[in-house]
């Protein structure tokens, strides 16, 4: 079956909860979609939401990207070559992730779609459910409180503290969490490279008694080799993620004594299924638990997310709430969500509807 045509275009899905990190503070947020039409009708599409202030790449960049000369050349192309084309493109384009994410995704959707598959099925199904984390900014006591309790009340049983501005306060804030819902509740925090090596080992004393489940990226990116020298059991909560791009940072990060007990992979950083597939291999042959991660993405990454990370047999953590606070978006279905817990659709490709 060949590709009939390609379509391209940006889209502000907008914000309905601002939130703050470390360092910087988003209200609205753009994605760049592609959207692959094979000349039986089926559509494959992908989404791009790119990380400038961790890949340096912007939406600029992947539109540009996304509709040049060589994409546009795929139309006519049969769409069983798929995996020849992601791996063209990943060698043409490696500057640009999330470009290279939202073609990758948009391809398997299509392919998939016509052998009538979901893409977790063709990678090889190894989980049914998780449950997500859902994401707390940078707040004060009083507003970190309100949203926990929205979110617990919700069904959510993990929570994703956002850190890194004020150690003080940011034990406060776990502390009273810890005091309003007890353990019935997981903890996971992201100091955003917000803490030094010193803050870090405070922070952990700190917090010895709270059962904090893991602490993603605590320190600055060129700082991290430094965690290769705590202790194993310290190293094994710690979760890399600015600094986990590819397979080959996946590599730095283990040698020559591993920094971290967890990677976090997303999309929009390692250009896409192909390339999560690459890290996620580097991890299992070291013994590193998998975290899925995202942006303020819409419901067409989340899920390719969710498909590759339910075909890993070490994913133990996902953090994909990205789409929950969007107030528009492109499409409809995708996953399923109950009570904190996710799954994928059981229709073919990602399963989305087009809106």
């Amino acid at each position: 079956m060949n590709i009939k045509s390609i379509e391209v275009w940006r889209q502000n899905l907008a914000l309905s909860r601002p939130y703050t990190i470390a360092y910087h503070t988003t209200t609205e947020v753009e994605n760049a979609f592609i959207l692959i039409e094979l000349e039986n009708g089926m559509r494959g599409i992908g989404a791009a939401c790119p990380m400038d202030y961790v890949t340096g790449e912007t939406l600029e960049h992947t539109l540009a990207v996304l509709q040049s000369e060589p994409i546009k050349m795929l139309e006519g192309k049969p769409i069983e070559r798929f995996q020849l084309y992601i791996k063209w493109f990943r060698e043409a384009f490696a500057k640009y992730p999330a470009a290279l994410a939202a073609f990758d995704m948009a391809l398997h959707d299509a392919f998939c779609q016509t052998i009538g598959l979901s893409i977790v099925d063709f990678l090889g199904r190894r989980i049914k459910k998780m449950a997500t984390s859902v994401t707390i900014g940078i707040k004060d006591v009083e507003g970190t409180l309100a949203d926990a309790q929205e979110f617990v009340d919700g069904g959510f049983k993990i929570l994703k503290v956002k850190l890194g501005q004020d150690l003080q306060m940011d034990i406060e804030r776990l502390v009273k969490l810890r005091e309003r819902f007890g353990y019935k509740i997981g903890i996971r925090v992201d100091p955003n490279q917000g803490y030094s090596y010193r803050d870090l080992l405070l922070f952990d004393a700190l917090t010895e008694s709270l059962q904090i489940e893991l602490v993603e990226q605590p320190i600055k990116v060129a700082d991290m080799s430094i965690t290769s020298g705590l202790p194993a059991d310290m190293r094994d909560q710690i979760a890399a993620d600015e600094s986990l791009l590819d397979a080959r940072s996946a590599h730095k990060l283990l040698v020559p004594e591993r920094s971290c007990g967890i990677f976090n992979i997303k999309l929009m950083k390692c250009g896409g299924i192909q390339g999560a597939q690459e890290i996620a291999n580097v991890a299992l042959s070291a013994g590193i638990d998998l975290m899925w991660g995202c942006n303020d993405e819409s419901i067409v990454s989340i899920t390719a997310a969710l498909h590759v990370a339910f075909s890993q047999p070490h994913t133990k953590y996902i953090d994909l709430d990205g789409s929950f606070d969007l107030a528009q978006d492109v499409v409809s279905g995708g996953f399923v969500l109950e009570d904190g817990y996710m799954w994928p659709c059981d229709k073919p490709g990602l399963g989305v509807t087009i809106v």
